[in-house]
């Protein structure tokens, strides 16, 4: 708005104003129109979160907003200027994604920008005319390797192929980055609450960082200042979005324990190994596999609450046992799980899948959003008995008595703890 305050560094440098965001200045708006959902990106309009000219912003928050606080120390350390445009020139995409029907349909993407990855090409008269247009969207490629596919290769169930899977164990991905971007009518729609109502407790629970959503109803885009997901496709990426093309997908949240240290108390990396051997496999068959990896760790509710949890569940009466898996997390956090999976298949609909020939997950969590969103699912493919860690058996009993998919009749016991807990 207008210079309200001055400040003055400790190295005596000269004071510079402070910009205040929350109310606009009348008619001095240059941002450009932003029209949700139009299947077109120009007639879609770019999203525009600069730091550095307010009124040309028709966004709330800023890219890479869970990193923002690092790049404020970088300016203010001096290492960064503050004004700096990056240099987009051979960053463009290493695969082609898209256009598909979902980009046009504002109910079916909500919490991404499917133009966050064409950036610097669909908006370049924009950014040439010193618009400042971040890309949300990275699209690379790259090679990955795990022990488990060199086990798995050993086992005789992967073979190298020289395409997919290299002799060495590596195996060949589309990786893509996307930060959140969201559509606050849509996702007020998406969980059933007004987009007032949405604005306030976003506002409210951030402790006021984002005094927009309640000042500036014109802008109904915000950047939330959360981690985002990373993709591994397997397969010619240009078959996606056509129908006789096979889909194999395995949803993925975030278990730094496990996924990178191989903590053994949950079933995380191992269910993930899985899932990559099973993209891998399809893949080889002439389909898309496809690794959604999202950064919401211990169930969105953090890896302090996760750990509290671990030792709660551990030192309890009794012991750690099924009955009380979910009754442990639930005292500590006050819910038993925060991850949100409605906004999940958004990032389904961005890559033009319609339907999931195998889907490797057992949570019904996951399951029942990917298909009340319009995508059929074939076949569920559970984590196999002897990929389960001994110490993660309580865990994997009491999803399956909560109601996780399982290919076994459920016991007594099972019955029991499911008739008093249910997800």
């Amino acid at each position: 708005m207008t210079t309200l305050n001055r400040l003055r560094d400790g190295k005596g440098a000269a004071p510079r104003p402070i910009i205040l965001t929350s109310h606009p200045k009348p008619g001095a708006s240059t941002a450009p129109a932003l029209r949700w959902g139009a299947a077109d990106a120009q007639e879609r309009g770019p999203v525009v979160a600069t730091l550095q000219n307010p009124a040309a912003r028709n966004a709330i928050g800023t890219h890479a907003g869970s990193y923002a606080l690092y790049r404020a120390l970088a300016v203010a350390s001096g290492q960064l200027k503050a004004d700096h445009k990056p240099d987009f020139h051979n960053t463009r995409p290493a695969a082609t994604i898209g256009p598909f029907p979902a980009w046009g349909d504002p109910e079916k993407i909500v919490s991404l920008d499917p133009f966050g990855h064409l950036v610097p090409e669909a908006y370049a008269e924009a950014l040439a005319g010193g618009l400042d247009i971040r890309p949300s969207i990275a699209v690379t490629r790259a090679h990955i390797n795990m022990p488990e596919l060199t086990a798995a290769m050993q086992a005789g169930r992967l073979k190298p192929d020289g395409e997919v899977l290299l002799e060495n164990g590596d195996a060949r991905v589309t990786k893509i980055a996307i930060e959140p971007v969201w559509w606050l009518p849509g996702i007020a729609r998406r969980f059933g609450v007004s987009e007032t109502e949405l604005r306030r407790n976003l506002f409210e629970q951030t402790g006021g960082m984002f005094p927009e959503l309640v000042t500036r109803p014109d802008l109904r885009v915000f950047l939330p200042p959360i981690g985002g997901m990373t993709l591994y496709l397997f397969g010619d990426t240009d078959k996606l979005g056509k129908t006789e093309t096979q889909i194999a997908c395995r949803i993925h949240d975030e278990c730094n324990g496990s996924d990178v240290f191989g903590s053994d108390i949950c079933t995380c990396r191992p269910y993930l190994a899985h899932g990559i051997e099973a993209c891998i496999g399809m893949a080889q068959e002439g389909g898309v596999g496809i690794i959604v990896y999202n950064r919401k760790e211990g169930r969105a509710l953090g890896e302090v609450t996760k750990f509290l949890v671990y030792n709660a569940r551990k030192r309890q009466e009794g012991g750690d046992r099924a009955e009380a898996y979910f009754t442990r997390t639930e005292c500590v956090a006050g819910v038993q799980d925060m991850r949100f999976q409605e906004l999940m298949p958004d990032v389904l609909h961005w890559l033009g899948i319609t339907r999931i020939d195998r889907l490797v997950s057992m949570s019904n969590m996951k399951f029942a959003p990917i298909v009340e969103s319009g995508i059929a699912v074939v076949q569920r493919i559970p984590i196999p008995d002897e990929l389960i860690p001994a110490d993660a058996r309580v865990e994997m009993d009491a999803k399956k008595a909560a109601g996780y998919f399982t290919e076994a009749v459920p016991d007594a016991a099972e019955l029991a703890i499911a008739k008093g807990r249910a997800l």
